[in-house]
């Protein structure tokens, strides 16, 4: 079921059957080296946390990024592909690829500049050859949808949560609420100047909610998300969310990975409420990155 109002996702909520839809956390992370990684002009027209004036340290990037490999490598397996300087941005590979069990999904990008990264054939041979996954793409059903950068999934229930803006529309939120398989998707609109769902909430191991009010059009949406989570809730101010803090995730039960960042951005009340609700923040250092307009989440794709 796919709804779009409030209401609609209130009750479908209450509707949910008890028992887990699937893992709540990955089995795996994988990443690409940001090779020629810089603050893109094109795709700057609809990311406002991007600026095209500041260069990239391009040696520190790639220690950044070798930074971040090993240290999410400290709680499971991870797998870095090689970059190419012909696809840039797709170090941010959660937009382009996505699984759920026995199937990978490739996305459909806005912009021509990224359409090229779901080509990769060395990450598609890896699924199909490897772990034997089916494929589904996305990008021949003339949608929009940049996968987990548009798309944030609560694995425990099932249920997604999908911005839609320039980067993710209708059509392309129900064409991911397909191949993955949702019990529901509650489609919203992002405000102005927000560009991926990612940055302004997260869902950690299916038993916390990470959001920002001010990253919603219509706020009742980010009401009914409270009320869903009800009593295990980290609301970010706006200037938490401007440092990066909404893009994290968990890849354990306990802990919850961000860049320094937006560590450093939480206020200390609600580094007290990660505290109290089991989180340990674990974060790494990732300013050259967060040049290209995202931070930790996006380099991230999971393997289910």
């Amino acid at each position: 079921m796919l709804v779009t109002r409030p209401g609609e996702f209130s009750a479908a909520w209450q509707a949910l059957p008890a028992e887990d839809w699937g893992a709540p956390v990955a089995r795996g992370a994988m990443l690409l080296a940001p090779d020629g990684l810089t603050a893109a002009a094109v795709t700057s027209a609809d990311n406002r946390y991007m600026d095209p004036s500041r260069s990239v340290d391009a040696a520190r990037l790639h220690e950044q990024h070798r930074s971040l490999a090993a240290a999410l490598a400290s709680e499971l397996p991870a797998w870095v592909f090689p970059g190419d300087e012909a696809t840039p941005d797709a170090t941010f590979l959660n937009n382009a690829f996505a699984t759920v069990p026995g199937r990978l999904i490739r996305g459909a990008m806005r912009y021509p500049e990224r359409q090229r990264e779901t080509g990769r054939g060395d990450i598609r041979a890896f699924f199909r050859d490897v772990l034997g996954y089916m494929e589904v793409d996305l990008a021949g059903q003339g949608v929009v949808a940049e996968l987990t950068g548009s798309l944030v999934i609560d694995r425990r229930h099932g249920v997604g949560y999908c911005g839609l803006g320039e980067r993710c529309d209708l059509a392309g939120a129900r064409a991911m609420h397909e191949a993955f398989g949702l019990r529901l998707t509650y489609a919203f609109e992002l405000a102005a100047g927000e560009y991926h769902t990612n940055v302004v909430m997260s869902v950690l191991a299916g038993r916390t909610l990470v959001l920002c009010r001010e990253g919603f059009a219509d706020a009742d949406a980010a009401v009914a998300l409270k009320s869903a989570y009800a009593g295990s809730v980290i609301e970010l101010s706006a200037a938490e969310k401007n440092a990066f803090a909404g893009n994290c995730i968990a890849l354990r039960d306990d802990s919850v990975w961000m860049s320094a960042a937006a560590a450093g951005g939480l206020t200390a009340a609600n580094r007290e409420r990660f505290a109290d609700m089991g989180w340990r923040i674990r974060d790494v250092e990732l300013d050259e990155v967060e040049k290209a307009g995202g931070s930790l989440r996006c380099c991230v794709a999971e393997l289910f």
